[in-house]
């Protein structure tokens, strides 16, 4: 038998092979080096030999670590906030530049998507000087319209610490997450609304439907699926941030700001305890992987 010959019978599974190797060198070999590691002690506080322990660190995660949970609950808590605030606000302003013709809409729209071209170091930066206590641009309009009153009265925010007290520095932190990807949700959507019809539209103006009647029945409706795409995205993004969060707070004050991607880095780099931070990664990718299967499927669902 011939080497060409051989070739040819078998151009279908030589061709792929090359990404084969790709994804098993730089993404299963990672992963199933830490799904390893996770069930050692390997740890360079102390100098002994790395010993296999089984379930143990899983175990101790469950069962005595309370920071893992808190670290849980706020990773939700931010993700959930920014997710509700991105995906209202970004499918609104996508409509409105969608719906509206004016001068220098297309300037209007290149500068609003500016924000996200911003790497996340330099925008926590800029962030962290508008949110200074003493001489933040932020204190200063606050105090300039009479809004610390109203804060202290209703919001129960006495101090302007913004970053330096536990109850306000997870909105803080999303409201810069809300100023940096608010438009990618936006820019996805006004991509869906250049795809539709516009012929449900003028039937639907024909009959004398009002605006709101028009965006709740029929623009939301076809728009749904890329919104879906869109959130899953920003989804997967908001449960990994670590950037803005650990350039601002480094998970402060005290942990209340701590999620569990910065616990994980602390465990690690902080701490030196690579097991057990192995099995928080490996808990934490479960997390986000089922999440986003859930909302894939969810995102099916609502297509059928």
């Amino acid at each position: 038998m011939r080497l060409g010959d051989w070739h040819d019978r078998n151009a279908h599974r030589l061709f792929p092979a090359g990404a084969v190797v790709f994804i098993l060198l730089l993404m299963i070999f990672p992963l199933g080096y830490t799904i390893y590691n996770s069930f050692t002690d390997w740890s360079l506080t102390h100098g002994d030999a790395i010993n296999f322990v089984g379930l143990k660190n899983y175990i101790d995660i469950f069962t005595n670590d309370e920071r893992f949970w808190h670290s849980v609950l706020r990773t939700f808590y931010f993700t959930g906030l920014a997710m509700l605030v991105e995906i209202v606000l970004g499918v609104l302003i996508a409509v409105l530049f969608d719906a509206r013709d004016f001068r220098g809409k297309r300037v209007a729209r290149s500068i609003f998507l500016m924000a996200m071209m911003a790497t996340p170091v330099a925008v926590a930066m800029v962030w962290m000087l508008m949110f200074e206590p003493t001489a933040g641009v932020i204190n200063y309009v606050v105090k300039a319209t009479g809004l610390e009153a109203w804060l202290s009265q209703y919001a129960g925010i006495s101090k302007l610490l913004w970053l330096g007290d536990s109850s306000t520095v997870i909105p803080a932190l999303v409201l810069v997450d809300i100023w940096e990807w608010t438009p990618l949700i936006s820019l996805i959507v006004i991509a869906g609304l250049a795809t539709m019809s516009r012929e449900p539209y003028e039937s639907a103006m024909v009959d004398g439907a009002t605006p709101f009647q028009i965006f709740f029945r029929i623009t939301l409706p076809m728009i749904a699926p890329t919104i879906g795409v869109a959130a899953l995205l920003r989804l997967v993004d908001c449960l990994k941030t670590f950037d803005i969060i650990y350039v601002m707070t480094l998970g402060g004050p005290g942990y209340s700001s701590e999620t569990l991607n910065i616990y994980t880095y602390q465990m690690s780099f902080q701490y030196f305890n690579f097991g057990y931070a192995s099995a928080l990664l490996v808990i934490f990718f479960a997390i986000v992987l089922g999440i986003s299967l859930l909302v894939t499927y969810l995102r099916r669902g609502l297509e059928l």
